[in-house]
């Protein structure tokens, strides 16, 4: 089942604007798929019976997709895995994969399938851009064959690749990303050797595309951003959410608003593994999202977005995000500090034991600052300021500065840092500050029930406070403070000691 939400009113904008060239804005759509996935993936199977299950998938999105068209979308995201699902060893995706090649083949698979061999969901793929006049973005996967020529060819001669296609209004294939962060399970595909910084334009803005994993990274996810100078980013993801920091809405968001660049984050939906949560996010504003952990559906939403965000007058200026914070003394306090975890990161932490104060906790050079004031705060629920300055090492490695005031999951202080879904004591007013090491730090306020905290209570300062702008109470599960130490990251972050499976 399909739903969707979209305003009214824009439908007819759309027919308006399409009428001139360069268009000031544009109606952007994502999906979130609930990803029919194959019965077995141990073994292998025909590519006859590959291509059933990624036909059913393609059915789906047909449906999507000709929906936001209608609706006068001029692009639609779906998922990464979103059209034949996860989970497969080297061999067992082999018959899922065709051949794509380089965008700079001015191909239309739509009307000339077989100019790279057997490309049937390439075709499909096209043809639902081209008759239906909109740019469409799909994860699927690449095969290159190689040979002992290349020291680094894979033994069954071939490399694999996790890839973005995005296909033109005219069914075209003008991008192709193969992803450069491989996140550790996913065993059935290769490391690209070189990055890429896959970028292209359109009526309606310029383009940058990676998936999932890769938003933690330098590259290529700051690279197209900061030196192609892209608008709007592509982002399919297949993203399990990992309270408390990492639950993808707040985090996707936080990244657009810190990035300043539109982001368009379609993820699967799968319940069962806690993926949820797509939007679609401006620099100043969070214009549609969906987290839901109670159906199977999936979800279409649909906005308008600002084409070039940073030549309009809204546009949020840079943030010195330690500014404030080195221009404060630490405040004092005859607490002391205790240590908790968060996704295998050991935290320092202080407790919050008054209803208004103000906290300072350290760990290495990272002091975080906090002056809060409660209402509603009741004694069985506790509140801690954490502060981690260190290199990640689970699930990949990459160095990280966080600020974070959370509720922990019970009143026993062991519990802070672990995943906790709803709040009853309320903030009135906050501010966190960080000396941080980073200009890239990722703002985000999660409210009970895992809901954003509208912007209008809250705003990031130039001088780099995550503060309260008005007296409404909040049920706050965390405020955080997410910043990337890029310069201390080792190589590539997906090939790290350490994984668990």
């Amino acid at each position: 089942m399909i739903t969707s939400y979209f305003p009214k009113y824009v439908a007819l904008f759309a027919i308006c604007v399409l009428c001139v060239g360069a268009l000031d804005t544009f109606i952007a759509a994502v999906y979130e798929h609930a990803v029919i996935l194959p019965n077995r993936t141990e073994t292998p199977v025909s590519k006859e019976e590959a291509l059933l299950l990624m036909n059913k998938n393609i059915d789906v999105l047909e449906n999507a997709v000709k929906l936001a068209a209608r609706q006068g979308a001029h692009i639609i995201v779906t998922p990464e895995d979103g059209i034949y699902g996860w989970v497969f060893t080297r061999e067992t995706i082999y018959p899922y994969l065709e051949d794509i090649p380089d965008p700079e083949v001015n191909w239309i698979p739509c009307t000339d399938p077989q100019r790279f061999g057997h490309t049937p969901v390439q075709e499909r793929l096209s043809c639902l851009a081209k008759h239906n006049s909109i740019y469409v973005v799909a994860n699927i996967g690449d095969k290159k064959p190689c040979n002992a020529s290349d020291p680094q060819c894979p033994p069954d001669g071939r490399y694999q690749y996790n890839t973005d296609v995005v296909f033109d209004s005219e069914g075209r294939l003008v991008a192709r990303y193969h992803k450069y962060n491989l996140f550790a399970p996913e065993i059935q595909f290769d490391f690209p050797k070189d990055s890429e910084s896959v970028t292209f334009e359109t009526p309606f803005g310029k383009f940058g595309i990676f998936t999932c994993f890769d938003i933690f990274s330098h590259t290529p996810a700051v690279v197209v951003v900061d030196e192609f100078q892209v608008d709007s980013v592509l982002y399919p993801v297949a993203w399990y959410n990992t309270l408390p920091l990492l639950s993808a809405v707040p985090f996707h968001s936080a990244w657009a608003r810190a990035m300043r660049v539109n982001l368009l984050a379609a993820n699967t939906h799968n319940t069962s593994m806690h993926m949820t949560g797509s939007g679609i996010y401006a620099p100043e504003a969070v214009k549609v999202y969906h987290y839901d952990m109670e159906t199977e559906s999936g979800q279409l939403m649909l906005s308008k977005l600002k084409s070039r965000p940073r030549s309009e007058p809204t546009y949020p200026a840079a943030v010195d995000w330690s500014a404030y914070a080195r221009s404060v003394k630490p405040f004092l306090s005859e607490q002391s500090n205790f240590p908790g975890m968060i996704y295998f990161d050991e935290l320092t932490f202080i407790e919050l034991k008054r209803n208004t104060g103000n906290y300072t906790v350290c760990q290495k050079d990272l002091c975080c600052h906090l002056t809060y004031k409660m209402s509603e705060k009741r004694t069985d629920e506790v509140y801690a300021l954490g502060a981690f300055d260190g290199l990640h090492t689970v699930e990949g490695q990459y160095y990280l500065q966080i600020c974070t005031l959370l509720k922990c999951q019970i009143s026993d202080l062991r519990t802070c840092g672990e995943p906790v879904g709803s709040a009853f004591t309320k903030l009135e007013e906050f501010s966190l500050s960080g000396t941080f090491a980073t200009r890239y730090v990722f703002p985000q306020i999660i409210l009970s029930g895992s809901q954003l905290a509208p912007e209008r209570h809250y705003e990031v300062l130039r001088d780099g406070r995550l503060r309260s702008r008005s007296r409404t109470p909040l049920p706050v599960l965390v405020l955080a403070l997410y910043g990337r130490v890029f310069d201390k990251d080792p190589p590539r972050l997906g090939q790290g000691p350490r994984r668990l499976e």
